[in-house]
């Protein structure tokens, strides 16, 4: 008997701002504010073998490869629990940095939700697969927005927090090229375990001022007075924004991740040697494998 694939593509995610909102419910749990979605994501594909199959020499089954090294990620193993898919073999790919501000784990979930339900034939709709990454994001601590942006796309706002028919979702409708840098890594678990008062007030400021005028230039705008009032700038980042800035420009920093994006050739222009995507206008999908 053959093997049942599915591949999935999910954008990743930059935050610009954020406020952090907690509930014992996974579900209902998750974050106001704004990003971008971008067309470097994260590809998952998932292979269910029926019992006649034979495993590949190379892989066992049940088992999760990123970037083709074994490895693990607790909201991947989480989603293919809910599915009842645990035998599933996961391969991870991007060429995202990990744990710098791009949602790689939160793509990881949802794209895993999204192709373990075609290969095993769950029969879950689109909310709820989103719904089941959103709570296992949320309950391993590595993210609280990213799941339902990149199931959205384009350039999401999160209007209310929490996963389908509890957060509300809005955007604005814009398309640009995005270039960005990373100078490293920034642990998620420990900013959003720590004590997110300032970061939350920051995030409700901001996303007030992009309420009131929808455009790019203000969640740019908004982005940087985000990072300074809630005190997440490191001086790299700090740097890259105002030189961006000097060479007429529009760069932020990812929350949450010590990285700088920017629209068009901001980063370019500045003199640094960027990445270039676009926004993604599609947001999370199956694809042809």
């Amino acid at each position: 008997m053959s093997s049942q694939r599915a591949t999935a593509f999910v954008p990743g995610h930059v935050t610009a701002f954020c406020s952090a909102h907690r509930d014992d419910d996974p579900t209902v749990a998750g974050s106001r504010g704004a990003g971008v979605t971008l067309t470097d994501g994260v590809t998952v594909r998932v292979s269910a073998a029926d019992d006649g199959d034979t495993v590949p020499d190379d892989a066992a089954a049940g088992e999760t490869t990123i970037d083709g090294e074994v490895g693990s990620i607790g909201a991947v193993d989480d989603v293919l629990a809910e599915l009842d898919a645990t035998a599933a073999d996961v391969a991870v790919e991007t060429d995202l940095p990990i744990g710098a501000g791009f949602g790689v784990s939160g793509a990881a979930a949802l794209g895993a939700a999204l192709a373990a339900n075609d290969a095993f034939d769950r029969g879950r709709s689109e909310n709820e697969l989103v719904r089941v990454a959103h709570a296992a994001e949320v309950d391993r601590g590595t993210g609280l927005g990213d799941v339902v942006a990149q199931a959205r796309g384009g350039v999401p706002v999160r209007l209310e927090p929490g996963a389908p028919g509890v957060g509300e979702l809005d955007g604005v409708p814009a398309s640009a090229r995005v270039e960005y840098v990373t100078f490293g890594e920034l642990s998620t678990e420990e900013v959003l375990g720590g004590d997110t008062d300032a970061l939350s007030a920051a995030g409700e400021d901001a996303l007030d001022r992009l309420r009131a005028d929808p455009r790019l230039p203000t969640l740019m705008d908004a982005a940087r007075g985000f990072a300074g009032e809630a005190d997440r700038l490191v001086p790299e980042v700090a740097e890259a924004i105002d030189a961006v800035d000097a060479a007429g420009g529009e760069a932020a920093m990812a929350m949450l991740g010590r990285t700088v994006f920017a629209l068009g050739t901001g980063l370019s222009d500045a003199g640094y040697d960027p990445e270039a995507c676009r926004i993604d206008a599609a947001g999370a999908r199956l694809v042809d494998d």
